[in-house]
C-alpha cells in the first residue's frame, strides 16, 4: 500500500516537471516580442473603448499608434488634444491638434410639426424600421425615433425627448461618433463646438421640392435660397433641394436664421437678439407715411 501511494506521487511528480519543461520550451519559441510602449499609451488613453478612433478598443489603438510612424492623421475624440499630447511625449512623434466637436440633430420633425400617416407595429429599432419601411410620416429623410441612437451613446449624452427626437447633452458629448455610424438616416452630424458652444446649421435633410417637403414636415427646408443669397462669407450652399452651412466658412452672423421662412436653421446658445426701439421722430415720420399712404388708397378707390 505504501509503495503504490510513493509510486503514484512520484509518477504525478515527474509528469508534473515534464509539462512544465515542455511548457517552458514551447513558451520560449513561441514567444512574440510586445513593445513595452503600447501599454504605456494605453495607460493614457480613456479606457472608454467607443471605437471612435476607428479601431475596436483602446487597446488597438495603443498598438496602431505605436506601430505607426506618422499619427498625424490618429486621434482620440474621447481623450482629445491633451490625451495626443500625452501620447505624442511618450512616442515622440508629432500629433495633430484638431478642434473638438459636438453630436449635433439635423432634425426638428417632431410628433407637433410632422404628423403621422401610417403606423409601425414592428421592432422598435431605427435599423430595421430603415430596412423595410420609409418611416410614419411622409418624410422619408427625417428621423425615425426609435433611439438606436441612444443606445449605442456609453456616455449618456443623448435621449429621447416627447417629440421622439433625440437630444444631445452637449457638456457630456465626447465626439466618439457611435451616434453618427447608428444612425439610418445620417442625421447626426459632428460639429465643431465653439465658444459657448454656439452653432448654425440646417436642422433638415429633407430633399424633395419645396411645396412636398412642407407637407410632410412645417419646418423643412424648402430650398428657396434666402440664405444662401444673405450669407456674406458663402458658407452655405444649396444641393438637391437642400441648404447646407460649412461651420468651417460660417462666422455665425445668424442673417440666414432671419431669412429662413420655415425656421429650419437652428442657432444655439445665442443670446436674445436686441429688438430696435425707433425713436419717436421716427415713429411719426412712420405714422405719417402710413396715413398718406392710405389716404392715397382711398383716393384712387373713390376715383
Amino acid at each position: 500500500m505504501i509503495y503504490s501511494v510513493l509510486y503514484s506521487a512520484i509518477l504525478l511528480s515527474s509528469i508534473g516537471v515534464v509539462a512544465a519543461v515542455v511548457l517552458f520550451i514551447v513558451s520560449k519559441k513561441f514567444y512574440v516580442y510586445e513593445n513595452p510602449k503600447i501599454s504605456e499609451v494605453e495607460d493614457v488613453l480613456p479606457s472608454a473603448n467607443c471605437g471612435g478612433c476607428g479601431s475596436p478598443g483602446c487597446r488597438a489603438f495603443a498598438e496602431r499608434l505605436v506601430g505607426s510612424e506618422d499619427i498625424s492623421e490618429l486621434f482620440c475624440p474621447v481623450g482629445g488634444n491633451d490625451v495626443m499630447k500625452q501620447v505624442a511625449d511618450i512616442l515622440g512623434k508629432e500629433v495633430a491638434e484638431k478642434d473638438p466637436t459636438v453630436a449635433v440633430v439635423r432634425c426638428q420633425g417632431g410628433c407637433e410639426v410632422r404628423p403621422k400617416t401610417t403606423e409601425y407595429q414592428g421592432p422598435k429599432s431605427c435599423a430595421i424600421s430603415a430596412l423595410i419601411y420609409s418611416g410614419e410620416t411622409d418624410c422619408q429623410f427625417g428621423c425615425l425615433g426609435d433611439g438606436d441612437c441612444v443606445n449605442v451613446c456609453q456616455f449618456d449624452a443623448m435621449y429621447m425627448d416627447d417629440n421622439g427626437l433625440p437630444v444631445v447633452i452637449t457638456d457630456k458629448c465626447t465626439s466618439c461618433g457611435a451616434c453618427v455610424d447608428a444612425c439610418p438616416r445620417n442625421i447626426i452630424e459632428m460639429r465643431p463646438r465653439n465658444k459657448r458652444d454656439l452653432k448654425v446649421f440646417v436642422g433638415c435633410l429633407n430633399e424633395d421640392k419645396g411645396g412636398i417637403a412642407r407637407k410632410a414636415c412645417n419646418v423643412a427646408c424648402i430650398g428657396c435660397s434666402k440664405c444662401e443669397d444673405v450669407c456674406p462669407k458663402d458658407a452655405i450652399s444649396m444641393n438637391n433641394n437642400l441648404a447646407y452651412i460649412d461651420a468651417e466658412l460660417c462666422t455665425l452672423c445668424r442673417k440666414c436664421v432671419d431669412v429662413c421662412p420655415t425656421h429650419s436653421i437652428i442657432e444655439t446658445n445665442f443670446p436674445p437678439k436686441k429688438v430696435k426701439t425707433p425713436k419717436p421722430e421716427e415713429e411719426t415720420v412712420a405714422v405719417v407715411k402710413t396715413e398718406a399712404k392710405v389716404e392715397s388708397v382711398n383716393n384712387e378707390t373713390n376715383a
